[in-house]
């Protein structure tokens, strides 16, 4: 396959861009920093310059021809203002499903936050604003004629992955490390599985094949 992660060089993206270069796939990594590239193929993956706030979807679109699907990893990080957690967080998984459309790509894994419906719509607070702007993109993606996932980890951790998780509508507080994320959607997209599904994520004591196989949809 040939997956495109927005957000090519987040922890999440680089540890996917792993597990999908070494089972001899090609993951294309969507950056906006060329300084960034280095590390995109040091974890195998293709690095590709594109700036999600500042491309059109139609151009996007162009950009991601011979593509089987999409994943949408991106976030405006840390320190950002609450205008881009709206133009990234928001914006930016919309604008990648309108260029997939565009482009003929059914499969869209979009990686968003447990609690994103949760939010406090008249707080100013900037993770409220953060987890509305996570909602949105997710309801946005919910209601497209995609073969979508949405996958919404808890607390992340830069910890080994054990490959054993909770996956719930809810699964209550929890932490993953970011390492599991990333096999969770390596093996959705490579095993097919857990499409039109929406859940939390924590680690647990089940295998990632077998709780994405006993996702309810």
């Amino acid at each position: 396959m040939r997956i495109a992660i927005a957000g090519g060089h987040g922890a999440i993206a680089l540890h996917l861009e792993k597990i999908l270069s070494d089972q001899g796939h090609d993951a294309v990594a969507i950056i906006r920093n060329a300084e960034h590239a280095s590390d995109v193929l040091a974890a195998g993956g293709i690095p590709v310059l594109i700036d999600l706030e500042k491309v059109d979807a139609r151009t996007l679109a162009l950009d991601l021809t011979g593509v089987d699907a999409v994943v949408f990893a991106a976030g405006a990080g840390p320190g950002s203002t609450a205008e881009r957690k709206n133009t990234v967080d928001r914006d930016g998984a919309i604008l990648l499903a309108d260029a997939a459309e565009a482009a003929g790509i059914h499969r869209y894994v979009l990686v968003s936050s447990m609690g994103a419906d949760d939010f406090d719509p008249a707080s100013d607070d900037i993770f409220q604003i953060y987890l509305a702007a996570k909602s949105a993109a997710d309801a946005n993606v919910r209601e497209r004629a995609l073969d979508w996932t949405i996958i919404r980890p808890g607390g992340l951790t830069d910890e080994p992955g054990t490959g054993q998780v909770t996956l719930a509508e809810s699964t209550g507080r929890g932490t993953i490390p970011r390492q599991d994320v990333a096999a969770l959607v390596a093996a959705a997209l490579l095993d097919g599985i857990a499409i039109g599904a929406q859940f939390e994520a924590i680690s647990g004591d089940t295998s990632i094949p077998e709780a994405l196989a006993a996702v309810r949809y």
